[in-house]
């Protein structure tokens, strides 16, 4: 089993991250096939934690709700399916904490998620340095195994991150939690620049990301905005009806400012 490249045919691409389960699992599986439709390149599909420490209050609540409705790991798998079903084209990447997938078992869970049509994992809280056996089944199935790199990791962490990437490498904006900011700040482009000396991978960029303005800064110097705080914001305040098409609108308007004419 091998799963799909992971592409950004759009320019910059698009990695949206939305919490499964929250309003509920079918409005998930909807916000993300319309957001797919609306240009998302990759989906992020985060699995609910009890504990989240890297991220802010809104994905932190959001976190919540899904675990009040009964959102598991198994649950999150098995959407993943119906979105690979749905949408052969999409990028789609498992978003997890590492806790959940231990408690489901590191092999099940690998063997699972590749037969479910994921192509790659993102754990949190993974680091590379203690990734071996972590390592070892994403490649037995064929997922791609996507580090966080920061802008405080020393030049070996990012080689090894590098080395040992697949798919694409993501770059976190500034230290901290997730959540929306005021502008993108130097640290990123210098941390992308410091991520090329090692990969030719693409380089997405994400916390804090959270508008037009936002994206057409980050697709200066890397290949693709990572949004997870500022969609999650957005399907909390419209709920399950209204959040399909609100998520849509809002894609398709982040790139807006890339596509005007200059003048």
């Amino acid at each position: 089993m091998n799963a799909m490249p992971i592409r950004f045919d759009h320019k910059p691409g698009l990695v949206i991250y939305l919490t499964a389960g929250d309003p509920s699992l079918e409005a998930t599986r909807e916000i993300a096939l319309a957001a797919i439709d609306a240009g998302a390149d990759v989906i992020e599909l985060g699995v609910p934690f009890s504990d989240p420490l890297a991220d802010g209050p809104v994905i932190q609540r959001a976190s919540e709700r899904a675990l009040a409705h009964g959102t598991s790991l198994k649950d999150v798998i098995a959407l993943a399916g119906e979105l690979r079903q749905a949408r052969p084209q999409a990028g789609l990447i498992l978003f997890s904490y590492l806790n959940p997938i231990l408690r489901y078992g590191l092999r099940k869970f690998a063997s699972d998620a590749a037969a479910a049509g994921a192509d790659g994992v993102l754990a949190t809280d993974m680091i590379v340095e203690e990734a071996g056996e972590y390592l070892q089944e994403l490649g037995r199935v064929g997922l791609a195994p996507v580090f966080l790199a920061a802008p405080t990791s020393p030049d070996e962490r990012i080689e090894a991150i590098a080395t040992h990437s697949k798919g694409f490498i993501y770059a976190i904006s500034r230290t901290g939690v997730t959540g929306k900011q005021q502008s993108m700040t130097g640290d990123a482009s210098a941390l992308v620049e410091r991520i090329r000396r090692w990969s030719k991978l693409p380089v997405a960029v994400g916390f804090g990301i959270s508008n037009a303005e936002h994206v057409a800064q980050v697709a200066e110097f890397a290949d693709a905005a990572v949004i997870g705080s500022a969609i999650v914001e957005l399907v909390e305040r419209s709920g399950s009806g209204t959040a399909a098409g609100a998520v849509a609108r809002f894609i398709k308007g982040l790139r807006l400012p890339l596509a005007a004419p200059a003048r």
